[in-house]
């Protein structure tokens, strides 16, 4: 945005406090004639007497306009060559935080997101504003770095299926007697990886940008339709699916928020023991949120391969058992989809092995629900 230039806030401030320090001379110049240049004052004496002070003004007096006038003209030159010099001082020491964090943001529009400004000192408004500016810095850093790592890990995955479609290809040049049929039924699996991959990146974008309308939804019928969609998967794999919970009123997308409990029930599927797991679904309702937990059995996991398993294409590969394991954005797309609706999300590893995975979204206010 184009401005016009102006005045420093520094040069600004020097002003005010010269303007306020003459201000507060004229008033006291002004008091002094009131007060007392109104009386004589007695035997030549600078100070005047009690009853001087109620006499009338006689321009007789030694302490006349004549002798008054030129010395408050100068006390005034005075205050202000003083309030200018000591207002430019002040306002200069009062400003240094500001100097601090102007060279913060210009480190950071030059692309070095590493710095920090901490101010030191005691809470005021020049360091909480410090703060506010290291936090968001930090947490830029964070986004750029996860974008980063992003771009790198789509452009690897989506690299793999095109590099098998080339070789495909060239074995099937350099073999013209080759069975075309075989050829054509893995070009057409490494295909439908590719599109899998890419609508996986697209929903995952799209999440992410917030571009959704929003609408009231009932998370328990949401979840309870991504069972039915799911169940003969689960019934694939010897899987049993428990569902219970209330009406859990929210607002969202109910695309996206399926997609959410659908990856969920996905994941619990797939990630499970051979055989005679278990799934279970809840929704709960609280004062100011709802609730959907997705709990299932399977391998004891650690604490540190939990807080991976959120980030892009980090499958967790000692859980895979089946070719359903989709593409490594599963949570990630759930996690992005809950960010989405401001909610948040909790895994937490089962004692006895497997995952327990919570979203928490804002209830829908209480006077809109039907």
């Amino acid at each position: 945005m184009d401005r016009a230039p102006g005045l420093s806030v520094r040069l600004k401030l020097t002003l005010s406090y010269a303007g306020f320090l003459m201000l507060a001379g004229v008033l006291l110049l002004a008091a002094v004639w009131v007060f007392l240049l109104r009386g004589r004052t007695s035997a030549g004496s600078l100070v005047p007497s009690f009853s001087n002070l109620l006499r009338v003004f006689d321009p007789s007096s030694n302490f006349g306009p004549v002798v008054f006038v030129p010395a408050a003209a100068v006390v005034l030159a005075f205050l202000l060559v003083f309030g200018l010099l000591g207002g430019w001082i002040l306002a200069g020491r009062m400003l240094a935080p500001l100097n601090r964090l102007k060279e913060a943001t210009r480190m950071a529009a030059n692309g070095s997101l590493s710095h920090r400004i901490r101010l030191p000192g005691r809470r005021d408004e020049f360091r909480e504003l410090a703060d506010s500016f290291d936090a968001m810095l930090a947490q830029l850093e964070a986004h750029v770095a996860e974008q980063q790592r992003f771009a790198a890990n789509a452009s690897h995955e989506l690299r793999t299926p095109l590099a098998i479609t080339q070789t495909l290809l060239d074995v099937a040049r350099n073999d013209p007697n080759r069975d075309s049929g075989e050829l054509t039924e893995r070009l057409r699996a490494v295909n439908a990886r590719a599109i899998e991959l890419t609508e996986a990146l697209l929903l995952f974008s799209r999440a992410d940008q917030r571009s959704f309308t929003r609408e009231h939804v009932d998370l328990s019928l949401i979840a309870e339709e991504a069972t039915e969609t799911l169940l003969p998967l689960a019934e694939k794999h010897g899987l049993t699916i428990e569902t219970s919970g209330d009406i859990s009123p929210t607002v969202g997308s109910p695309a996206l928020l399926l997609q959410l409990a659908t990856n969920l029930l996905h994941n619990a599927i797939v990630h499970n023991v051979p055989e005679h797991g278990t799934v279970q679904v809840d929704t709960a309702t609280g004062p100011e949120s709802v609730m959907l937990t997705v709990e299932n059995t399977g391998d004891k996991l650690t604490p540190h391969l939990v807080s991976t398993l959120t980030e892009p294409f980090q499958r967790g590969t000692e859980r895979i058992r089946s070719d359903h394991a989709g593409v490594g954005l599963g949570l990630a797309i759930v996690k992005s989809i809950t960010r989405a609706h401001d909610g948040t999300l909790t895994l937490t590893p089962r004692a006895a092995g497997g995952l327990c995975v919570t979203v928490q979204l804002p209830a829908a206010p209480p006077h809109t629900r039907s």
